[in-house]
């Protein structure tokens, strides 16, 4: 398992991430995953014997219940608090007052504390805003991340869901001001959904944030098992919750692609569906989640996979956006003036 530093800080994370949602299973999060504390034990223990130091959640995730499972699978699994980079995420609805939501001053503070008191802990390595708060200024929402820092309460902020002109007016505020700077974005990216290519790429690269990608396997929709007709296993998560929405003949045929390459490499698609976005240079950790131990031991195969330059080729050209101005506008004018 190979680490990365996390956008411009000096934090090392693992390229796989373990994400958290499938634990709980309470309110709408049934969907997603149901599982109890001694399911969630086992998986996180053998996340961390196989090199993931990386873990995530939310607090809405399971109605604040994911946390506390967490919180108690690290205590479980035996490690120092120090060996698990810990990272959670505010911003929806935890309860029926209006201020029990967003990204406000007011409820950051609040959810900071009932998620450090749930998951057990007296700091959270990365804390991040869950999506864009359209009714509090971006100023606020980081100055009030500044203050978590300097309070101790967490030690790296990050943002989620965020557009590339939101990410930018952050990193410039915290610039300017001396405050905490976003070190990282948690954003939607797969072989069958490559929109961030287009502007929030770039900009990350630019200005060394850190990407980190959840549901990489669009919902389970790149796992090879669902065909083109809209068949799939029974039970499955695409079948009670169809999210994320996807371009479907574009994602089979990333997905007939990779079943060539993973029969020629003795993978299995999953794996070289986690293995495409590893290669990627802008990304820094995958997220996984996994509802059993062979779930999650397939996925953490990926990192074995070397897939090619041909390979990459292959996969970039049956998954590629199609043209939207101004991109390909801007590709036309820089003809010539790109360094080597």
């Amino acid at each position: 398992m190979r680490t990365k530093t996390l956008g411009r800080t000096g934090l090392l994370v693992s390229e796989l991430c373990l994400g958290t949602m499938t634990f709980g299973g309470k309110g709408f999060w049934t969907a997603i995953g149901q599982l109890d504390q001694s399911v969630a034990d086992g998986i996180v223990a053998r996340a961390l014997d196989a090199g993931i130091n990386f873990i995530d959640t939310a607090d809405v995730y399971s109605e604040g219940l994911s946390e506390e499972i967490t919180g108690r699978a690290i205590v479980n699994s035996g490690r120092k608090r120090s060996d698990v980079v810990l990272a959670t995420k505010a911003l929806g609805a935890v309860g029926p007052g209006p201020n029990d939501r967003g990204a406000s001053r007011g409820h950051i503070m609040d959810a900071v504390k009932a998620s450090l008191k749930r998951l057990g802990t007296d700091y959270i390595d990365l804390y991040q805003i869950h999506g864009f708060d359209p009714l509090t200024p971006v100023e606020e929402t980081v100055r009030a991340l500044d203050d978590l820092v300097r309070q101790g309460h967490v030690r790296y902020v990050g943002v989620s869901n965020w557009a590339a002109w939101q990410i930018m007016k952050a990193v410039g505020l915290a610039d300017a001001k001396g405050w905490a700077r976003v070190a990282s974005l948690q954003a939607y990216y797969t072989i069958a959904g490559r929109d961030l290519e287009r502007e929030i790429a770039p900009l990350l690269q630019a200005e060394g944030v850190g990407l980190m990608v959840w549901s990489p396997l669009a919902g389970g929709l790149l796992s090879g098992k669902y065909q083109r007709d809209g068949s799939g296993p029974d039970g499955s998560r695409r079948a009670s919750f169809d999210f994320p929405p996807v371009n479907r003949d574009r994602a089979f045929d990333a997905v007939d692609a990779m079943r060539a390459i993973a029969e020629a490499k003795s993978a299995s698609v999953p794996q070289i569906a986690l293995a495409y976005l590893l290669k990627k240079p802008f990304v820094t950790s995958v997220i996984i989640g996994a509802k059993s131990a062979d779930q999650l031991a397939d996925n953490l195969g990926a990192v074995a996979i070397d897939l090619s330059t041909e390979d990459m080729a292959t996969l970039d050209a049956v998954s590629a956006l199609p043209p939207e101005y101004p991109g390909w506008m801007l590709e036309r004018q820089s003809e010539g003036r790109r360094a080597g």
